[in-house]
């Protein structure tokens, strides 16, 4: 028994290095047409959202609610968020397609110096005077935003192995060329799956070193282990066969990112579109705000006043190393939230325990008192999520 907490404590060592000084998400992996449906933004609404990469920032922005304030620690994520921000403001569509959309733009180096430091705040300058040369990688090259980062590594490394498997890299690119769900999911079954799980596939995406890069914790891997019977590898191995065979590609900007290194005008997210990114840069681009905080902070020196939340899955982290925060954080977005809002968060479990230990009301109050959940609805909607790397998506109305 002992064994297990100091290999967990190795882990959380390794995971905290790797995070320490990276940028972590250059594509967001949450599906914002799923949340729109839930969210239902109006004019009227204050959200409070987990800024990760702002791809989904600026798909809510394109709903008009009245304000946005895109909360996030690693200041890394902040500085990516501030370049797009900068971006639309500054840009031209096409170079600003060129950026976000490929990746990468044989100008960039003084697109930047000329049109976009000067609207960065110290940090986001800093960093991307240092990093920004991703950008104006070679189009042969295993190079650009979209290989760029912890996660981008991961991605780096799944084409150099297609790279050295020439027949499967062919099998992928006709997959993404389908023209059909039947023709996909025969692509798959007959020239991709016999030849995609290997036993050192699953043994790779099985490491604690893996799943860091992805930015999966510790705490969150036990979650996962905990309603898989395979673990990890199974896990992964089940969302991408739903993503593959039941799904349709033309649409999937996330996964065709992960694949090949960057959108296409036909499957992008929607602030990449012409007419959305005019939208934004009319006006709706001034609705946002960046804060480098953590969501409790933010709450408590703000009083904001929120109608919808967020939360991705960073309580999956927090339940694990800081139990005693999850709670704080509950009691402050119950402080600031207006009556009826509504709270989105996913996890890596369908049904994660942890929030049954969670109290507010200074102890006297089981949060699920506070909290009016719809199951229902987020069953009926998991499926359809076109990135399948969570097990539980999560609808929550707040009870005065």
């Amino acid at each position: 028994m002992p064994a297990r907490p100091r290999t967990d404590a190795l882990h959380d060592r390794l995971f905290n290095a790797l995070h320490a000084h990276a940028l972590i998400y250059n594509t967001c992996w949450e599906d914002p047409a799923i949340d729109r449906q839930v969210l239902d933004i109006g004019a009227d609404d204050e959200l409070l959202v987990i800024a990760s990469a702002g791809c989904n920032v600026l798909d809510y922005a394109l709903a008009g609610p009245a304000r946005i304030h895109a909360v996030d620690l690693n200041p890394r994520q902040i500085a990516l968020n501030e370049l797009k921000l900068a971006g639309i403001r500054a840009l031209d569509y096409e170079d600003f397609f060129a950026v976000f959309g490929k990746g990468r733009h044989a100008r960039f180096g003084a697109l930047y110096h000329h049109q976009l430091r000067a609207q960065l705040s110290p940090f986001a300058r800093a960093y991307w005077d240092h990093h920004g040369a991703v950008f104006e990688a070679r189009e042969d090259s295993l190079g650009g935003l979209y290989f760029h980062g912890l996660a981008g590594k991961v991605a780096r490394g799944f084409h150099v192995y297609l790279r050295c498997r020439p027949r499967l890299r062919a099998a992928v690119d006709d997959l993404l060329a389908a023209p059909t769900l039947a023709e996909q999911r025969a692509i798959f079954d007959e020239r991709i799956a016999p030849v995609l799980w290997r036993r050192e596939l699953a043994w790779l995406m099985s490491r604690q070193f893996t799943l860091a890069l992805l930015g999966v914790p510790t705490p969150q891997r036990h979650e996962v282990e905990a309603q898989h019977v395979g673990g990890v590898a199974a896990f992964v191995r089940e969302a991408i066969e739903h993503v593959f065979r039941e799904l349709p590609f033309a649409s999937n900007y996330f996964w065709r990112v992960y694949l090949t290194g960057s959108y296409t005008p036909a499957c992008c997210p929607a602030y990449l579109e012409p007419g959305n990114f005019a939208r934004l840069r009319a006006g709706l681009v001034d609705r946002i705000e960046l804060h480098t905080t953590s969501v409790t902070r933010f709450l408590r020196e703000r009083g904001a006043d929120i109608s919808r939340f967020v939360l991705l899955d960073h309580m999956d982290w927090m339940a694990g190393a800081w139990p005693e925060a999850l709670g704080e954080e509950w009691q402050a977005i119950l402080d600031c939230a207006r009556d009826g809002a509504r709270v989105i968060f996913r996890s890596a479990h369908a049904t994660p325990a942890y929030l049954d230990a969670v109290r507010v009301d200074g102890g006297r109050t089981a949060l699920a008192e506070r909290l009016t959940y719809h199951p229902d609805l987020s069953r009926a909607l998991q499926p359809h999520d076109r990135v399948q790397t969570y097990a539980g998506f999560h609808v929550a109305d707040v009870v005065a």
